[in-house]
This record gives C-alpha cells, structure tokens and sequence, in this order.
C-alpha cells in the first residue's frame, strides 16, 4: 500500500479539549473551548492557547492580558459542548449554565469551578500563525481537587478521565 498526499489541515490532531475562561473589562466572564493548547517552557511554566480573532473571547484576553486554562473531564461534556459551539457575544453562557465559578488567585479571571484541574495565566507574548493567535501565557497558579495529588503535589493524569 503507498502514501497518497493527505489534507494538510488534518495532518496534526488538535489536543487537548480544553476550556479558556476570560473576563472583559466590563467584568462580564466569558468561556470559550479552544483545541490548540499546550506547555511551551517549564522554567517558568508558560502554556500557550490558540484563539481564532473572530471569536468573543479574543478580544478579552487581547485587552486583558490573562485567561485560565480549564482541564475538562468527561463529566463535563455537556459543559463543554454548549461553550464551546456558543458565542459570548449573543448571552451571557455563565448565566445560561448556571456555572460555579471562583475567583482566580494571581489574575483577574473566573475559573470553571467544576473542571479538576485550573491554571491562571498572564499573557507575556503572542504570535499570529495564520489562522489563530497563539497567546503564551505564565503560568501564576494552578488550582487542582486535592484527590488528584500526590505526596508531593504534583497531579496525577491518570485519575483524569479526560474528554
């Protein structure tokens, strides 16, 4: 069997399926779910999410300069489905979904309360790659359920059953 040209946009699958929460400077919070995320240096750690300019959110994270990452499980699905195929600028999705949210420790973002694992981000640098920005953000605190550490505080990936 040969090799046969293959449709360039599909040759990278996307992961993880992550939600990026956000809140304007009107302090209206928005959510939005993002495939292109990842880590991009462990000292410091920084994590970089991909944000297509037309979407609500883009312009938030733009004049705020932070955003969480939200790890999503599977029993969030549903979550981040809605969140994910609605825009922050039609309703206010928090309200919508009667989302649990707290308050971020080190940036001025809500995280989704339900999701395991919360890591509070300051944009330090983007770069425009074609069809998305690719925001990098300092990683400033990360919130995860106490059951998915182990002695030494680091998370357990294994207890996750991701999306």
């Amino acid at each position: 069997m040969g090799k046969k040209q293959a449709n360039m946009k599909s040759c990278l699958q996307p992961m993880p399926k992550v939600l990026v929460s956000c809140r304007g400077t009107d302090g209206k919070n928005n959510a939005l779910a993002v495939a292109y995320c990842c880590n991009c240096s462990f000292d410091p750690p920084m994590v970089m999410v991909g944000i297509v300019p037309s979407r609500y959110s883009y312009k938030l994270v733009k004049e705020t300069g932070c955003f969480v990452v939200n790890l999503v499980s599977k029993q969030q699905k549903e979550m981040f489905e809605y969140l994910g195929s609605h825009s922050g600028k039609d309703e206010d999705k928090f309200s919508k979904l009667n989302l649990r949210v707290e308050e971020g420790v080190k940036v001025n973002a809500p995280l989704l309360s339900d999701c395991p694992v919360n890591i509070e981000c300051r944009v330090v640098d983007s770069i425009v790659t074609g069809s998305h920005e690719m925001f990098v953000g300092k990683v400033e605190f990360v919130h995860a359920d106490e059951k998915l550490l182990n002695d030494k505080g680091e998370i357990d990936f294994s207890k996750i059953e991701f999306l």
